[in-house]
């Protein structure tokens, strides 16, 4: 019955083995594909890139738009037709073609165009955001596509420690030195190493597919997997946050300017246009022409602007309000980035240092002293486990780090120079 059994689980071992090796392996001396290439990549593919730089145009045509002075009208009236006695035809008729010029007043225009270049800042600002942004989802793809592939590093390394402890216990028993149990239990963990990294190899195919959809290309080649383990060196002092020269206090400082130039254009709607213009009369009673000229202005009596200035200002106060929340509330999320990047660093050094070192070196004794008879197989299915997941958990802490630079980075990404 052991035999049987021990020869179904070999059955299952090699078909998981075989699954495992349909993934292609990377291609030797290959070029790693680097985060820099990737973001790069993703800048010129992403839509929230293109919606936001079709959002610039929009704020720049809209800025010529502003800058534009209104249309002149041309007026023609008849006047003294269809009537009774002398005015019952065209006789009397008194015909006049007048132009109308507008004349903007209070500083319209200029409040127009001071709107639409605190727009356009706006949307350059926005542009600049989308960019960050953008860079940080890359950075999170391609940290997870890294850690994947390490994970199937040591899911490898573990399949192939498992087989080989699975030969030593078949040694063992067939020399009378061993229970065929436990020959058994070293091909169940040989198995269920295979079947760990088939999952972890699933894994890593469905983040690098993230990763090439997000960048608009695909990612046939190794990734930079070095990249996961730099760690800074030491612990300096943290710099203390502070929101000036961020991004995102840069919108709120844009939307301020927005709703400056808004209190400005209202004001400038208090103030009254004219529309004038010459003309021309023909009188047809006695066939003389006459030039007119004619100014019109509205009374602002039902509606002075004053209602929609006080508008505007309140909504500024609003904006300023928000421009204080935001401030602290990036100096709170900056505070909070930097500690969690460097708690993740202490975790990553660690779990990377001493902690795998002394499970790499505990692992390493159980196997000598399983082959030596000196350690049960017990003992040596522990340390393996053990350095299983003491590799798995330096991976999880330097993905952790790295995500959590790549948050503080965006956090305290500068705002571009920006310009009317």
């Amino acid at each position: 019955m052991f035999r049987s059994i021990a020869a179904l689980l070999a059955a299952v071992s090699c078909v998981a083995v075989a699954q495992a090796q349909e993934t292609p392996a990377a291609v030797a001396g290959a070029l790693p594909y680097t985060l820099d290439q990737a973001v790069a990549a993703a800048g010129g593919s992403a839509p929230a890139a293109e919606a936001a730089q079709a959002n610039v145009e929009a704020a720049r045509a809209a800025r010529t738009v502003a800058g534009l002075r209104p249309n002149p009208t041309v007026q023609t009236q008849v006047e003294n037709i269809a009537g009774s006695g002398p005015y019952s035809g065209v006789g009397s008729a008194e015909s006049t073609v007048s132009v109308a010029i507008p004349i903007e007043l209070g500083g319209k225009r200029s409040a127009r165009i001071a709107v639409a270049n605190a727009q356009t800042n706006r949307a350059l600002l926005v542009s600049a955001i989308t960019q960050a942004d953008i860079r940080l989802q890359v950075t999170q793809l391609y940290v997870e596509a890294v850690a994947a592939e390490r994970r199937v590093e040591t899911a490898r390394d573990q399949s192939r420690i498992a087989g080989d402890a699975a030969n030593a216990a078949s040694v063992r028993v067939k020399a009378g030195r061993a229970s065929p149990i436990e020959e058994q239990r070293a091909n169940v963990a040989k198995i269920n190493a295979d079947a760990e990294l088939i999952r972890t190899i699933r894994l890593a195919q469905a983040s690098r597919a993230n990763l090439a959809r997000r960048i608009g290309q695909s990612v046939d080649g190794p990734l930079d997997t070095a990249w996961l383990e730099r760690l800074p060196h030491g612990y300096g002092p943290d710099v203390p946050p502070t929101a000036a020269g961020t991004l995102a206090l840069a919108a709120a400082d844009a939307d301020l300017a927005v709703a400056d130039a808004n209190v400005r254009l209202a004001r400038s709607q208090r103030v009254p246009d004219l529309e004038a213009g010459p003309g021309v009369r023909r009188l047809s009673a006695t066939n003389d022409t006459a030039l007119i000229f004619t100014v019109t202005m509205p009374i602002p009596i039902f509606n002075s602007g004053r209602a929609a200035v006080t508008q505007a200002r309140a909504q500024r106060n609003q904006v300023e309000a928000q421009k204080r929340m935001t401030a602290l509330d990036i100096e709170q999320a900056i505070t909070d980035a930097q500690a969690a990047a460097s708690n993740a660093a202490v975790t990553a050094q660690t779990a990377t240092g001493p902690a795998l070192e002394a499970a790499r070196e505990a692992a390493r004794i159980a196997r000598i002293g399983y082959r030596e008879g000196k350690f049960s197989q017990l003992d040596l299915l522990d340390a393996e486990r053990t350095l299983a997941q003491t590799r798995l958990a330096a991976i999880d802490a330097l993905t952790s780090y790295q995500n959590a630079r790549a948050q503080l980075e965006r956090l305290t990404a500068p705002a571009p120079e920006q310009g009317n």
